[in-house]
């Protein structure tokens, strides 16, 4: 026969928060020791700028090349930028030219709808370049 009993197996409230909290605390230590001990790469710099010049670029998934002009302006702070639109034989450029065989350069790529005229829309290519 099973008794019982209201005192079994119970934890006062404040000892298990503060269990919980020591187990948090723990927790962040080890996630702040091990994000500081990973090596940290800049390499994202040229898909998330290609993002944002994409983002200023189109409208309703169609890059205009007029709005091109001030999209060098999405570079990243202390960086420089180079963006090129391509569609069949028209090329865009904006920003500066960017250094040739260059080991802190970084690009990202994207094919997109170009409209090159009214209601002509072509496949073409979007190339971000950022380089400190």
């Amino acid at each position: 026969m099973r008794r019982w009993s209201r005192a079994r197996a119970q934890t006062e409230p404040i000892a298990a928060l503060v269990a919980v909290f020591a187990v948090c605390l723990g927790l962040l230590t080890y996630t702040g020791v091990l994000g500081s001990a990973m090596p940290r790469s800049e390499r994202t710099l040229a898909p998330t700028t290609l993002s944002a010049v994409q983002d200023r670029i189109t409208s309703n998934g169609i890059v205009h090349p007029d709005r091109l002009e001030g999209a060098s302006s999405a570079n990243p702070d202390g960086y420089h930028l180079n963006v090129t639109l391509s569609a069949g034989s028209h090329e865009w450029h904006e920003g500066s030219i960017p250094p040739k065989n260059s080991d802190a350069i970084d690009a990202a790529t994207a094919t997109v709808s170009v409209q090159v005229g009214p209601g002509d829309i072509h496949p073409g290519t979007l190339r971000v370049v950022v380089w400190p």
